[in-house]
């Protein structure tokens, strides 16, 4: 365990979107954030953010209450999220690419006063409404709409939150633990699970990692390709930035390849990331991409990766073209952001790395005991920024957050150096001869063959036994075969590990992280038996 960092005190009271106004009283017109439509500044956001606290109030939502974050990356957004918590309402943040039948889900779960929306999401919204009233009777009272040209009738827009009321001069009187805000689990297993948020817990995320471990400072351009209504993107473009004064760009758009670069070479408002924000999956489509621009032709001089544990070939090839370390690391929602990584000078690729300082590690074994170095164990995390509890799951809750303790879900390796490396999610780990065989070890392994762009290993059940299976999506233009790809992982890793079976796919299934979803690889192997 590395030496514990102490994040500067707060106070009784503590309201984290007044906190971050008041770190930036003097930076007035510098750029906080700019998206494709236009620029926000540091003051200007702070007068809409006290604005939109104002209109909310003056609308009749409480202190508490939940209103639905249901917009793409723009400037409207963090207007929107932290004059929810400004006024001291909750604000709940879910994901864009979901379906109307699970945003009628999570309507009803959260019980949303409101919904603040972006305009080519109305549509699946409306009918995600009509659904909640229909089968719980759930009726949301307000709907406000940004970057509609005109307000659609039975709503209002979203500018008039925060351009009709006067700033509010005071934020709600919070606590450091009052609820500050719900995030909802990326939906990799099942029913999303709502989590809720103190208002302290960003603020611990940016003290901890974002400034003192990842180093991110005012002069910085952040740009995160995972976006806001994500724990990682949260912290990468609002929390992190704001907590120094940085500027980030937001982008709309899905970040493919070609949309990444374009803002790597500066099209928004001739704005070069100093920093960029991305996962594994999308690390490895930019250096496949044909128009990756040379090392010159960017401004990169750090990135930091997530969701999905960084094959060391893929970061050594990033960092061979770019000259820029990927700082790759672990965090989850339950605890906001990232708690073991790597560090900006000292990258061990192929391992997670270190604990962050102020966060504390365990691997525990079946039993509940410590493993030795070298045995695989279940991770638990020790810090200041775990979510309080799951939304109306009381056994899942406690589960999860053990005390002062909160299950990950992963499985780890230490090693003799103190990095960590991973070995999988408890659910997708295989036991091949009585021996665990991780998933990521063999994809890994697949995605080093020149020809492999990316892969997924399951297990399938032959006659009562745990067979592996790998699915994997080649490079364009590439070929290889079955037979090619056996021998080249029996080269490289233990016999038992190698796939017993390979399918070629045109594409995984993943969340809108990036995630490989592994479950409906397996769903769709037992159905097709």
């Amino acid at each position: 365990m590395t030496s514990a960092h102490v994040a500067p005190p707060v106070g009784e009271h503590f309201n984290f979107a007044q906190h971050l106004i008041e770190r930036n009283g003097a930076r007035g017109q510098k750029l906080a954030y700019v998206d494709d439509s236009g620029s926000l500044g540091y003051g200007e956001l702070a007068q809409r953010v006290r604005g939109l606290a104002g209109g909310l109030l003056a609308r009749g939502i409480r202190r508490e209450e939940r209103v639905l974050l249901l917009m793409h990356d723009c400037n409207d957004w963090p207007v929107a999220f932290l004059g929810a918590m400004y006024g001291g309402v909750v604000p709940v943040a879910v994901n864009t690419l979901l379906t109307a039948d699970d945003y009628a889900y999570i309507v009803q779960h959260c019980r949303a006063q409101a919904v603040l929306v972006s305009a080519a999401l109305l549509p699946t919204l409306q009918s995600a409404l009509a659904k909640a009233q229909v089968s719980g009777g759930h009726e949301v009272g307000h709907v406000f709409v940004s970057g509609a040209a005109a307000t659609p009738e039975g709503t209002q827009s979203f500018a008039s939150l925060h351009e009709d009321h006067p700033p509010r001069p005071a934020p709600a009187n919070t606590a450091p633990d009052d609820p500050g805000f719900w995030l909802y689990s990326s939906g990799s297993t099942g029913r999303p699970k709502g989590m809720l948020h103190s208002q302290v817990n960003p603020y611990y995320t940016a003290e901890l990692y974002g400034r003192p471990l990842l180093g991110v400072r005012e002069s910085d351009i952040c740009f995160s390709a995972a976006k806001l209504f994500f724990a990682y993107g949260l912290g990468n473009a609002l929390s992190f930035p704001l907590s120094v004064g940085a500027t980030t760009i937001l982008m709309a758009e899905r970040p493919t390849p070609d949309a990444i670069i374009k803002r790597w070479r500066g099209a928004i408002a001739g704005l070069k990331p100093s920093i960029f924000f991305g996962a594994p999956t999308g690390f490895a489509g930019l250096l496949a991409a044909a128009g990756l621009p040379k090392r010159d032709q960017v401004k990169l001089r750090l990135c930091s990766s997530a969701g999905e544990a960084l094959p060391a070939d893929l970061g050594e090839r990033f960092t061979a073209h770019f000259g820029c370390e990927i700082i790759d690391g672990i965090g989850s929602t339950e605890m906001l952001h990232i708690f073991i990584s790597n560090q900006p000078g000292n990258v061990r690729y192929g391992t997670t790395g270190w604990p962050v300082p102020g966060y504390e590690v365990e691997l525990r074994g079946e039993d509940g005991k410590a493993v030795v170095d070298g045995e695989t164990g279940d991770l638990y995390i020790r810090g200041p920024s775990a979510a309080l509890l799951y939304w109306r799951s009381r056994d899942k809750s406690r589960e999860t957050f053990q005390g002062v303790w909160t299950k990950s879900g992963d499985k780890y390796v230490r090693n003799g150096d103190g990095t960590y490396t991973y070995a999988g999610r408890s659910d997708d780990m295989l036991k091949v001869s009585g021996m665990f065989v991780s998933p990521f070890e063999v994809e890994s392994t697949l995605a080093q063959h020149p020809a492999v762009l990316e892969a997924a290993l399951i297990g399938v059940d032959d006659q009562g036994l745990v067979k592996s299976k790998a699915f994997v999506v080649l490079k364009p233009g590439h070929e290889t075969n079955e037979a090619e790809l056996k021998a080249f992982v029996k080269e490289r890793l233990a016999p038992y590990k190698y796939p017993r079976a390979i399918e070629f796919v045109a594409e995984l299934p993943k969340t809108a992280t990036g995630k490989i979803q592994r479950f409906k690889l397996r769903e769709r192997e037992a159905g097709a038996k």
